[in-house]
């Protein structure tokens, strides 16, 4: 009797060639749009089309039968738009034709410089976003809350992976619990694993579940820990401590006791050694940075909101940093 392992393995080719067409189609649309968005763009700079000429051309496309809905005026001029954020961007070329329109459009509806335009397109890719998938990204100010993470690392981050920290975000936002303004971490928790394919979507979906209060045995006590992943791209195991409070120092005692038992009793051989992640309702600044200066076990603080950050706020913060360590790296070269 055939196996249907057989059948299997002509499913799967059936699966990839389909992929790859599709692949190809959208590559060979995004470049039809660019080049359209270039000759309007061209047209409009030498012989001064404006927006009316779009509308005619509309027209004239559709008298054509070659279809009104990709090639109204709205979508013509989308894409002068689009060849023209990205013309003098000639290394985000792939990236473009990698994701498919409406996510293009999405990101440069959006976006308000090419440095948060290209965050989004390489995390988009990573991630395989759906639109709505990304809307939410952009809503819930991931650029913003990235670059804050990174613009000052802490001493464990130093010692993490580059790539760790394009993984990990200084703040989570958990606006899909519904919690209420007072919550215990008891209630944090069932709500995380409750709600786990928004959290996963949050943390990003190279995070594997592994289990809530994971039960981790040392010398003849059983401790347990609040929720822990698995990291594909890390190859690591990734336990979250939660805190319904602010952050205090002695929270890093028991996830760094954690961390030992992870790495003595559970972690395999060939994988890295564990990243814990400590997630606070609130920390200071300035706290964490006394509480994290001389640690350098792999662990990263961070906090949570139950509300959608405010973008504007975040764009202040980081504003206001970006002041600060160009006027440090002025003063640096006056001193020098």
């Amino acid at each position: 009797m055939i196996s249907e392992n057989q059948f299997a393995e002509i499913v799967e080719l059936i699966s990839q060639s389909r992929a790859r067409a599709y692949h190809a189609v959208n590559r060979e649309l995004i470049d039809l749009y660019w080049n359209i968005g270039a000759y309007i763009s061209q047209r409009i700079a030498s012989e001064g089309w404006g927006k009316g000429t779009v509308v005619q051309l509309a027209a004239f496309i559709q008298k054509h039968g070659l279809g009104v809905s990709g090639f109204s005026d709205k979508n013509l001029w989308r894409m002068k738009q689009f060849y023209e954020a990205y013309k003098d961007s000639p290394n985000l070329s792939a990236l473009l034709r990698d994701l498919n329109w409406t996510n293009n459009l999405t990101i440069l509806s959006r976006s308000k410089t090419i440095e948060e335009n290209e965050f989004y397109l390489r995390l988009c890719l990573k991630e395989k976003f759906t639109s709505r998938e990304l809307e939410r990204q952009i809503n819930t100010s991931v650029y913003e809350r990235y670059m804050l993470n990174n613009a000052k690392p802490s001493a464990a981050q130093r010692v993490l992976k580059p790539e760790a920290n394009m993984i990990f975000k200084d703040i989570y936002a958990l606006d899909f619990l519904g919690l209420p303004e007072d919550h215990t971490e008891k209630e944090l928790r069932k709500g995380l694993v409750t709600k786990m394919k928004q959290f996963i979507l949050e943390l990003g979906k190279d995070f594997l579940f592994m289990g809530e209060e994971y039960r981790v045995q040392v010398g003849n006590s059983d401790f347990f820990i609040d929720l822990l992943f698995y990291h594909r791209e890390l190859a690591c195991l990734v336990p979250f401590e939660l805190k319904s409070t602010d952050f205090s120092p002695e929270h890093l005692g028991k996830l760094n006791f954690y961390l030992e038992a992870l790495d003595r009793d559970i972690k395999k051989d060939r994988e890295n050694p564990s990243i814990g992640i400590l997630l606070c309702k609130n920390k200071d600044a300035e706290v964490v940075e006394y509480a994290m200066s001389r640690y350098m076990s792999p662990t990263l603080v961070s906090e949570y909101t139950t509300a959608l950050p405010d973008k504007k706020i975040l764009q202040k913060k980081l504003h206001e940093l970006y002041e600060l360590l160009e006027s440090r790296e002025e003063e640096k070269q006056t001193t020098s």
